[in-house]
């Protein structure tokens, strides 16, 4: 017996629901009914085609949503001109919208271990233009202010007792904390094994008693607290930067790259910031140059001229240290509009320390340990703590028309 819904003709068996089809008509259904074997292949390439068509669309809408994001993130300069000849020594910042902070580093090539979480939420910023220091402020800048104030610097002021309880009083002497090298490699997790409070180092003396700067007038001044700083700024009719004014400033009119300079540490194998190579902290083979601090200006500048903006020494900045102040700024705002900082500081590493935002990683800054020379990222420190990797520049707001 034939299966239900075949029926018999001359034409032979087919699939017909039941109804016979008879010459013309049943020629006239092939073509728009095929066999069985044909319309699976028809279904077939119409799959093909529809799932073709459908990862056109998505891509499409990929790349439109991917440019969308990235308009959306953009650094947007201002386009005014600078008011009037540059300050000596200054460039101008033109001030503008971009997106502040980083990504979690810790997937990039060369990322380092640490995620930077204190560098997140990415948001939103928007700057008045400003005057910048192209170089950190060098020894030889440094000693003219000394000069004509007669300042003394922290690292040169005898400690008191009442801010050092418990302190042993041969122990209440100047000094300052200064990088030592191990003698053979050391678990990364207590950094007192490479740093040292050494007696008499200061400014004059980089590296302690018996050190001098001769031969550095032109490397940026060290071991200066963030009232030193101040200090300085203060007696040059200038400031210190705000973090925000820092990091537009750094990213030199780039969106969203990971370093001042663009999207990869060594373009082309050449080395842009005078950072560590080697095993830290045993050894700075000094492959780009400079085994410990260099002088100011010896890479490439970023986009807005502005010189070392990555490595070398840490930079002070105005803000007080908070990690939730990106936190609190994305739920204040949309954009947030010259920030100055939080109005106190809380390290929950430190919780009774205050401390001051430092930006720009130095020249012990490694991915076995510290890749905070990414531009997006954030450094802290107490404030009247210098040490022989911590320096400064200073910014200055145009003047009232």
């Amino acid at each position: 017996m034939p299966h239900a819904g075949l029926t018999k003709s001359r034409h032979g068996w087919n699939y017909n629901c039941g109804e016979p089809l008879m010459g013309r008509e049943r020629s006239l259904r092939q073509m728009v009914l095929p066999p069985p074997r044909k319309r699976l292949i028809l279904l077939a390439l119409l799959a093909i085609a529809f799932v073709g068509a459908a990862a056109f669309v998505w891509q499409q809408s990929v790349r439109k949503a991917t440019s969308s994001q990235l308009a959306a993130d953009a650094t947007l300069p201002n386009v005014s001109l600078a008011p009037g000849d540059p300050p000596p020594g200054m460039v101008w910042i033109p001030g503008g919208g971009f997106s502040m902070g980083t990504e979690d580093p810790t997937d990039m090539i060369c990322g380092g271990p640490d995620p930077m979480r204190d560098a997140r939420p990415i948001h939103r910023v928007y700057l008045d233009g400003f005057w910048m220091d192209a170089t950190e402020v060098t020894n030889e800048q440094f000693e003219k202010f000394v000069q004509a104030t007669g300042y003394v610097t922290v690292a040169e002021r005898t400690p008191l007792p009442k801010d050092f309880p418990g302190a042993a009083p041969e122990d209440l002497v100047p000094g300052s904390v200064v990088f030592r090298p191990t003698a053979a490699p050391v678990t990364l997790d207590n950094h007192l094994q490479w740093w040292d409070y050494v007696k008499g180092a200061n400014w004059r003396h980089p590296d302690g008693p018996g050190s001098d700067l001769t031969g550095r007038e032109k490397y940026p001044v060290i071991h200066v607290g963030y009232d030193d700083a101040a200090a300085y700024a203060t007696w040059a009719h200038k400031r210190l930067p705000s973090e925000a004014e820092w990091e537009f400033a750094a990213r030199g009119g780039l969106t969203r790259q990971p370093y001042a300079w663009g999207s990869e540490l060594k373009p082309g194998g050449k080395w842009m910031a005078n950072i560590y190579q080697g095993q830290f902290p045993t050894h700075d083979t000094g492959e780009d140059g400079f085994a410990g601090l260099a002088p100011v200006a010896q890479f490439p500048p970023n986009g807005y001229h502005l010189y070392d903006m990555a490595g070398n020494v840490w930079e002070w900045c105005s803000d007080w240290y908070r990690p939730d102040y990106y936190e609190t700024l994305q739920a204040a705002s949309r954009v947030a509009r010259n920030p100055p900082g939080p109005d106190d500081s809380l390290d929950p590493a430190e919780p009774g320390v205050p401390k001051r935002v430092q930006r720009g990683g130095s020249f012990l800054c490694t991915d076995q340990y510290c890749t905070r020379y990414m531009v997006g990222s954030r450094g802290k420190g107490e404030p009247s703590t210098g040490s022989n990797h911590l320096g400064f520049r200073c910014v200055r707001s145009p003047k009232s028309p």
